[in-house]
């Protein structure tokens, strides 16, 4: 089983077992507050289901329906635990406003306690494992996952402070304020990971310094080229699609010129993990901006006609 796969599915062993202490803190304190969180637990097992499902299938070789392989449905995974996010804040505003209007007093609030904090423990040390690894490995489902036990934290921390206020002051009031506070700052945290895991569906480009280093690598590597112009880069998942196009001299052969392109590839590949490069081979003639030595020239660069092209972006 890839480390991956395992790593999902120990969430969702962790989600089930924060579930269960969470609702057992509910039961002995009769806080609404706490109640709330075993709420957005709920969610939380539902999302470790979902990424587990997703890290599976993105794991999956590329076939004859999906030759570029199945890393984006990661994302597809992500955007949906953005939005159950979204759906455990509601769910606590909900309860929060019910016991604004009817509050009530706690039962038992050490224990209460004492018992959510436990849960918030296995939480935040589940959480840092997932924002570590997910970011070593390049997965957008681990992160996405950590991203939300993140907010289920930083959901508990609250709740702790605000039943421990109700217990130390009486005010009853507080138990649904902190809820409610909280619940928002989870709003905010769901529309961030919904508008990280779009962008990687509509193919955004790396960021710039991973685009500073592929064009380092590649004017290097391009010993014996004349240019490398046409450079488009896109993420999907854990991998890194970087396509151009290179121009060799006229009196070279096919195999000096692939020779060529296996150093820049194997270069690459070394420099950018999972990369995926593909290098379209063009003749002297087609350079766009010659006697330049192995500039990388941007794509905006290269439907401009060669008397306003601007100079390179790399030399």
């Amino acid at each position: 089983m890839p480390r991956t796969l395992r790593l999902a599915g120990g969430s969702i062993v962790v989600g089930l077992l924060v579930l269960g202490l969470k609702y057992a803190a509910y039961l002995v304190t009769g806080s609404v507050a706490l109640y709330s969180d075993a709420l957005e637990s709920v969610v939380n097992v539902a999302t470790a289901i979902t990424t587990f499902l997703a890290v599976r299938l993105s794991a999956v070789p590329p076939d004859a329906k999906h030759p570029y392989g199945h890393s984006k449905v990661e994302y597809l995974s992500a955007v949906f635990v953005g939005v159950l996010i979204v759906i455990a804040a509601l769910s606590i505003l909900r309860e929060a406003y019910f016991a604004y209007l009817d509050p009530k007093p706690l039962d038992a609030p050490v224990e209460g306690l004492a018992v959510n904090g436990v849960a918030t423990l296995f939480n935040g040390g589940w959480c840092f494992a997932l924002f570590h690894f997910g970011q070593r490995w390049r997965s957008p489902a681990l992160v996405a996952d950590g991203t939300h036990l993140f907010t289920d934290v930083l959901t508990s921390v609250g709740v702790l402070v605000g039943v421990a206020l109700v217990a130390l002051t009486g005010w009853l009031v507080l138990d649904p304020t902190i809820a409610a506070l909280v619940a928002l700052n989870i709003l905010w945290a769901g529309w961030r990971v919904v508008r990280k895991s779009i962008g990687g569906l509509m193919d955004e480009a790396p960021p710039e310094e991973v685009l500073a280093r592929i064009k380092e690598v590649i004017s290097k590597e391009a010993v014996g080229a004349l240019e490398a112009h046409d450079l488009r880069t896109r993420h999907a998942g854990r991998v890194t699609f970087i396509q151009f196009h290179l121009v060799v001299p006229g009196h070279i052969s096919v195999a000096e010129s692939h020779e060529i392109c296996d150093r820049i590839e194997a270069a690459l590949k070394d420099d950018i993990p999972n990369a995926a490069v593909t290098i379209h081979v063009e003749p002297e003639y087609k350079a766009k901006h010659p006697a330049a030595g192995v500039p990388v020239l941007d794509p905006a660069l290269s439907n401009q006609p060669r008397s306003v092209r601007k100079s390179p972006v790399n030399s």
